[in-house]
């Protein structure tokens, strides 16, 4: 969320930033609306300190027997009752309406971020590895997993479309990835472990950037709480509602959990595989810091994010993001793209993000100096894949296939895979 003050000190400014964005108007509309807020507010106060007087005037005129002007003044004093429940309605509507915009309006992006509209504005940063030569076609992950123990058919009749059942070494493998990668960021990359619930309520949600705006993109229970789309709504919102000295900050945390997206106007896009799904793993990245920190702790994040990729030899690009394609809360974006062989392209495995104080302002979660009276301000977060657990598999199955369809099990995973070297078929 934004801070009006800001707004209101420098409109140009915030309204050619959320035009890097694509919105217009916006700003013009908000700085409206809160100027009617104000307006009436200003009035209300007027007209209350007008009707008080008044009383008294009732008082000393009755006082003086003068029932002319005491009964003129009861007249106002019954006008300015009116008149300030009209002002105070007023006043409420049109700050309901500014927040409603405010909550509304997506994050700045940072100067450095590129302009753009999409993801044909993205750039290209650099590249890790060399995609493996062949000596076959290889073939897609779908393809290559349907026969090692991958079974939507059993999925869509006990849940629907777009979930998986991974049976024997298959899902052995997929929990393998899952292990890996949250043992290596917390023993190697100082991300504390954190065990969170996979429902939140409505103002986790808010805090983290999904409420109000993508209430469709999320699964909501029947009690009104939500499934997690991502960790990230649980691990930032731990701090929210709290003021955290800086000597606690980076505070860096790391979950391995269930996800679960109704991938709402995503029809048509991927609906073959395990590239797009309703439930999947993620292992996710959280820290939470002072501005001053926040650069090295997002470099510090994509890197623990590429380094899953560099053990499991999985050649990928890093992309920035263009303004236009970044998500609602981010500032700055970081794709991570796994080659993926049996497609012939890059796809995206893990988005590392830089927020700001953007999600910290929503949550009123603050940092402090020791011995100062107040806060500084808001904390800044951050957020990372390190990485999609159902998105490596297919990078691992699409890169370790081998001409008669079998897999080869990365080296690193093989502590966890109980000796099997290798999926074969079922």
């Amino acid at each position: 969320m934004h801070d009006l003050k800001a707004l209101r000190a420098d409109p140009a400014a915030f309204a050619a930033a959320l035009a890097r964005r694509g919105v217009t108007d916006a700003a013009d509309a908000l700085l409206a609306a809160d100027a009617q807020r104000r307006a009436a507010e200003t009035k209300a106060q007027e007209a209350l300190a007008r009707r008080n007087a008044a009383s008294k005037e009732i008082g000393a005129a009755m006082a003086a027997k003068d029932s002319a002007r005491a009964d003129a003044l009861k007249a106002e004093v019954a006008g300015l009752k009116d008149e300030i429940a009209a002002l105070e309605t007023a006043a409420r509507e049109a700050g309901e309406k500014a927040e409603a915009l405010l909550v509304s309006l997506p994050n700045l992006p940072a100067p450095d971020v590129p302009d753009g509209a999409d993801e044909h504005g993205n750039v290209e940063v650099m590249r890790w590895g060399s995609p493996r030569a062949f000596d076959f076609q290889p073939l897609e992950h779908d393809i290559v997993a349907a026969k090692l123990g991958y079974d939507p058919e059993a999925a869509a009749r006990v849940a629907g479309a777009r979930f998986a059942v991974l049976k024997g070494p298959l899902a052995r493998l997929q929990r393998a990835l899952g292990q890996y990668m949250i043992d290596t960021q917390t023993a190697k990359h100082g991300f504390a472990e954190t065990y969170a619930p996979l429902l939140v309520k409505e103002n986790a949600a808010f805090g983290t950037g999904q409420l109000p705006k993508f209430e469709e993109d999320v699964f909501k229970t029947t009690d009104g709480r939500y499934l997690i789309p991502t960790a990230e709504m649980s691990l930032t919102n731990l701090v929210a509602g709290e003021i955290i000295d800086a000597a606690a900050l980076p505070i860096r945390m790391t979950a391995l959990t269930p996800c679960f997206r109704s991938e709402a106007g995503s029809a048509g896009r991927d609906t073959r595989g395990l590239i797009r799904q309703h439930q999947f793993e993620k292992c996710e990245l959280v820290t939470i810091c002072t501005p001053e920190q926040a650069e090295a702790e997002h470099q510090h994040m994509l890197e623990s994010a590429e380094a899953i990729l560099q053990a499991l030899n999985l050649p990928y690009r890093r992309m920035l993001l263009c303004a236009g394609d970044m998500g609602f809360s981010a500032r700055k974006t970081y794709d991570l793209e796994v080659w993926l062989p049996g497609q012939g392209t890059y796809r995206e495995i893990s988005s590392v993000s830089d927020c700001g104080e953007f999600q910290g302002r929503r949550m009123n979660a603050r940092w402090k100096v020791a011995g100062e009276k107040g806060s500084r301000g808001p904390v800044n977060t951050l957020n990372g894949s390190g990485l999609a657990v159902g998105r490596t598999l297919v990078a691992v199955l699409e890169n370790y296939q081998q001409a008669d369809g079998s897999v080869l099990i990365p080296e690193v995973l093989k502590p966890w895979m109980a000796g099997i070297n290798k999926l074969e078929h079922r």
